[in-house]
C-alpha cells in the first residue's frame, strides 16, 4: 500500500506487504524489503537499502549511505547524517560515510545517528540519544553522546551480557 501523497522516484523497489504512508519521499535507487512500514513524512535518500520487517515511524530522515538490515525499529523523528563536516558551499557528495544498522536494532525517538557508525545486532538506542561511535551487539545505550548502560536480549529487556 502506497498512499497517494507519497512521492516514489524512478528505480525504487518496494517489497510485498510494505506500507508507505502520507507525504513520504523515496529517492532513486531505494530498495525496501517485504513487510515494512514507513510512517508519515519519511524521507529515504538515494540508494538507501532497507531490509525486511523494518518499522520506520513518522518524520524520519534516512540519508544516502545508510544501510538498514532486517527487523529494525526506528522511532519517530530519528535522523541519520551522511557528512561529518557539512558546509553549504562545499559539495561533499563524494565523501558520504556509510552507516550500518544491524538486524533487530532499535533506535529511539529523536535519536541522531552520526554517519560512519555501526549499530550492532539487537542493540537498543534510547530516545534523544546522539550516537557518535559504533554500538556493540545487544548493547543498551543512551545519552548525548550515547554511552553504554548494559545489555538487552532479543526481546528488548535488560539482561546481563552472558544471557544472549
Amino acid at each position: 500500500m502506497i498512499h497517494k501523497s507519497a512521492v516514489i522516484d524512478d528505480g525504487v523497489r518496494i517489497g510485498s506487504n510494505t506500507f508507505i504512508w502520507h507525504f513520504c519521499h523515496l529517492m532513486p535507487g531505494v530498495v525496501i524489503g517485504d513487510g515494512c512500514v514507513l510512517g508519515q513524512n519519511v524521507f529515504v535518500g538515494k540508494g538507501v537499502r532497507i531490509g525486511d520487517g523494518v518499522k520506520i515511524q513518522n518524520n524520519v530522515s534516512i540519508y544516502q549511505g545508510v544501510i538498514i538490515e532486517d527487523d529494525v525499529f526506528i522511532g519517530p523523528s530519528a535522523v541519520f547524517t551522511n557528512v561529518l563536516t557539512p558546509r553549504s558551499f562545499i559539495d561533499r557528495k563524494e565523501s558520504f560515510k556509510q552507516t550500518l544498522i544491524k538486524k533487530g536494532a532499535t533506535i529511539g525517538a529523536n535519536a541522531t545517528i552520526i554517519c560512519g557508525t555501526k549499530v550492532g545486532t539487537y542493540a537498543m538506542i534510547g530516545a534523544g540519544s546522539v550516537v557518535t561511535k559504533d554500538i556493540p551487539d545487544f548493547a543498551l545505550v543512551y545519552g548525548n553522546p550515547a554511552r553504554h548502560h548494559g545489555f538487552v536480549g532479543k526481546d528488548g529487556n535488560k539482561t546481563s551480557s552472558s544471557e544472549f
